[in-house]
């Protein structure tokens, strides 16, 4: 029923039964619109979704690392399955304690020109932590994750350069949150 109702609008917009060929072509583009739709499917592709966790509360214990933890916190937060604990005294009801160890930040010159300017930065952010129970089992043992990122340089632009050092640091941070919500996803049982 629908697919007549399909036609003859189609047919209205085109001018009528001179435009069958129009028609015709535009039903095909349908069919193989659906065809590969129907192909993703079956291969397995899906979505992104929110990572299934294992635990229901969480307390990140935020270390050197508080504006990443800030983030880890709010991501974390939008899955409506688990809680996470803010206050040091509720970290013994958690049923996991996510410890970030270290954050560094480093900028290092990678090239200069023949007279000894800088002309390309790589920016790195690395992170090291851990995930355990409360009790002190190891669920994920230390680890570090690396982002980095290489920037040209130019002094008659240091304002706007500067502004994109720190954009790109956001850019790291988030990308290694997503990373870590990744392995926080992997652990099966507590």
């Amino acid at each position: 029923m629908w697919w007549s109702e399909v036609k003859q609008s189609a047919a209205g917009l085109l001018g009528g039964a001179g435009d069958r060929h129009a028609l015709l072509a535009w039903s095909r583009r349908g069919v193989l619109a659906a065809g590969a739709v129907l192909t993703l499917g079956a291969c397995g592709f899906k979505l992104r979704q929110a990572p299934n966790f294992a635990f229901r509360t969480i307390y990140i214990s935020p270390g050197a690392a508080a504006s990443l933890a800030n983030e880890l916190r709010r991501s974390i937060a939008t899955s409506d399955k688990v809680q996470v604990l803010v206050e040091p005294r509720e970290m013994a009801g958690a049923d996991v304690v996510l410890e970030l160890l270290s954050s560094l930040q480093e900028k290092v010159v990678v090239a200069q020109n023949s007279s000894g300017q800088v002309q390309e930065f790589t920016l790195r952010m690395t992170v090291r932590f851990n995930l355990r129970t409360p009790a002190g089992k190891l669920l994920i043992a230390d680890a570090e994750l690396l982002q980095q990122r290489d920037v040209s340089y130019s002094e008659s632009a240091a304002l706007g350069k500067e502004a994109e050092e720190s954009l790109l640091f956001r850019s790291m941070q988030s990308e290694l949150v997503q990373q870590i919500m990744l392995r926080l996803a992997a652990v099966r049982e507590l």
